[in-house]
């Protein structure tokens, strides 16, 4: 048999029908969920589909390849067919707006927690958004979340994982994936379910709280897992600007506080922050 990108037998394809039972139905937050084979972007097709009628509040898109994923500050998002989780999700929050700033804070907690139960690996949140793992082989990024608005009421939570990515397939020396940081299992099938719950879970409680994140929990937790936090770190700033200090707490609207050598504390909304030193006691 002529060998191909979509024949690796290690990456087996999504069950889409087994992941529906699982996952809809009920007083679900999701309503459907779809696999597509390949598409561009999940996050770009599912704002596509919300803005023209074509999906609703619930609905999940997975592909099993991206061939135009984005990252945060419109970076790309690389990785071969079938080695990981990219799927986006919409929904619509009933907190107030200026609050929503926390969904994806609270994404990453829920990533990051079900992977670590799911696939035994130690996880760890960089400052906003990335989702990492935390081993022998030091801090590297096996993932990553993006928010979009749609509109005045809805919004698109994408979340991309790297699974099962070998080291020559990675996009960059600092990235990682769950099969090189020894996680027990591959199978994309129970970690895409195991986060999917998660994600429900901490979306209810925040919810149920009217979006504040100390009432939630989702702040105690998002600060408890966050390896920025007592580390100094270097914060380039939209607009070319660049802080350097210790991160030493993230407040209540999801920004990081940054001390400076002189003492004054700057709250950061948003920047591209790297590591420079371990926290006291690494």
């Amino acid at each position: 048999m002529t060998s191909h990108r979509w024949s690796d037998l290690d990456r087996p394809p999504l069950r889409q029908e087994a992941l529906r039972r699982a996952l809809l139905g009920g007083d679900s937050l999701w309503t459907d969920l779809e696999v597509a084979e390949s598409i561009g972007s999940t996050n770009t097709e599912l704002v596509a589909r919300a803005r023209t009628g074509r999906a609703g509040p619930g609905a999940v898109l997975v592909a099993e390849e991206q061939t135009a994923g984005k990252g945060r500050l419109d970076r790309s998002w690389t990785a071969p067919p079938r080695s990981g989780l990219f799927f986006s999700m919409l929904l619509r929050p009933e907190p107030p707006v200026e609050r929503w700033g926390w969904l994806p804070l609270l994404a990453g907690v829920a990533a990051a927690g079900a992977l670590a139960r799911t696939a035994g690996v130690d996880t760890g949140l960089k400052w906003p958004n990335d989702v990492l793992t935390t081993g022998q082989d030091g801090e590297r990024k096996i993932g990553g979340i993006l928010a979009e608005r749609v509109d005045s009421d809805a919004v698109v939570l994408g979340i991309g994982l790297n699974v099962s990515l070998r080291e020559d397939e990675l996009p960059v020396p600092t990235a990682g994936s769950l099969l090189l940081a020894g996680a027990q299992g591959t199978d994309r099938d129970p970690l895409l379910r195991a986060v999917l719950r998660a994600v429900e879970d901490w979306y209810g409680r925040w919810t149920a709280a009217d979006g504040d994140p100390a009432a939630s929990a989702v702040l105690d937790a998002y600060a408890a897992g966050c390896v920025t936090l007592g580390r100094t770190v270097r914060a380039t700033l939209p607009g070319g600007g660049e802080l350097v200090g210790e991160a030493v707490a993230v407040d209540g609207d999801g920004r990081l506080v940054i001390a400076s050598e002189q003492g004054v504390q700057h709250p950061v909304a948003a920047g591209d922050i790297v590591h420079l030193r371990p926290a006291a006691g690494e």
